[in-house]
């Protein structure tokens, strides 16, 4: 396989070769996340339900100079989670990174839910990720190294309408890596967990997931391309020791707006989340969704909201390099007072 030189800003990350694992591989930010690791020549293991959208996701990441084994499962069944994990570690060796993302969604008011909605949502995106994380312990615990990234959401913090499924999920997944986290810690183990928080992403999900709203579902602005969501995940793989990583300005302000102020959250939320996560475009109620099965197609990384998205996040790269940002910061503070004491003294600029 040809490398594509597409190694870019993170090439000086990990080892070329490393084994990941990426549920949710076949579209939106799971395949972009396979696109980045596939960049620095990865071995990947692709795991999603649909077979087609897989097979694409596959040829980008050879094509980019890595290599790839499609898994076509749900996440819901843990017994096949672990005969994935089982496979691709006799196809590539041992996993290093497993990454958590696949979800599933259903756009509606608690009242029109059913239960077996609840349980659906909840069997992929809450339960998906015990069991792909079952499935990476029970291989890196022995060998006392690996790393585990929780794609998280602003969500698992402040929760919204018309997704409670979805939010009660993210919660969920909240509470549990915590548990893990600490009982890693207090066992002194090398192996690492981590989450990455995303804010809205333009992704195909609002094209296939179940919506029982009169009108299509949307993002709520403002929206990140889902190359934002990889980078910062793939920056995350190789800086476990980081807690978290909260990408993009909204993610921060909802975590931290609900945290100071939960009462004006709920207000603002009342008032405008129903609109905010819809268009002007009427739902067509016959269209096929993904909560059973998944939906035909190649949808690729990105959704139809790419005129609305940003590419980049300044904030979050800040972030990812802080230990620069403080620096910088701090070297134009001391420019500065020593401009600010000149002027005190009378004394020329120029020295």
């Amino acid at each position: 396989m040809k490398a594509s030189g597409r190694q870019g800003w993170w090439s000086a990350y990990g080892d070329r070769g490393q084994v990941v694992v990426i549920t949710g591989a076949s579209a939106g930010v799971g395949r972009a996340t396979a696109r980045a690791f596939a960049d620095r020549g990865a071995r990947v293991g692709l795991i999603a339900r649909g077979a087609e959208r897989l097979r694409a996701a596959a040829r980008e990441v050879e094509e980019r100079g890595g290599a790839a084994l499609v898994l076509p499962l749900d996440v819901g069944d843990a017994e096949r989670v672990e005969e994935a994990a089982a496979r691709i570690e006799d196809t590539f060796g041992p996993i290093d990174v497993w990454i958590n993302n696949a979800m599933t969604t259903v756009f509606a008011p608690v009242r029109d839910m059913t239960a077996d909605e609840f349980r659906r949502v909840t069997e992929v995106t809450y339960l998906g990720y015990v069991h792909g994380t079952l499935a990476a312990l029970r291989r890196m615990l022995p060998r006392d190294r690996g790393t585990i990234v929780q794609v998280g959401s602003a969500l698992a913090y402040r929760a919204i309408p018309l997704q409670s499924a979805y939010c009660a999920a993210k919660h969920a997944i909240e509470g549990f890596t915590e548990s893990l986290r600490t009982e890693l810690m207090h066992d002194g183990s090398g192996v690492k967990v981590t989450s990455v928080h995303l804010p809205a992403v333009n992704t195909p999900q609002f094209e296939w997931v179940k919506s029982k709203m009169p009108c299509r579902a949307q993002p709520v602005p403002p929206i990140y391309e889902p190359e934002v969501a990889a980078r910062a995940i793939a920056w995350a793989a190789h800086h476990p020791d980081r807690r978290d990583l909260k990408v993009g300005w909204p993610t921060l302000r909802a975590i931290f707006g609900t945290r100071i102020a939960p009462a004006v959250a709920d207000r603002v939320l009342a008032r405008s989340g129903v609109e905010a996560q819809q268009t002007d475009e009427p739902e067509d109620p016959t269209r096929p969704h993904n909560l059973w099965r998944p939906v035909p197609g190649d949808f690729a990384a990105r959704g139809r909201f790419s005129d609305q998205a940003a590419r980049t996040s300044p904030l979050t790269w800040a972030s990812m390099h802080r230990g620069a940002v403080a620096v910088a910061v701090g070297g134009a503070a001391a420019v500065l007072v020593a401009v600010a004491g000149r002027r005190l003294l009378g004394a020329p600029l120029d020295g």
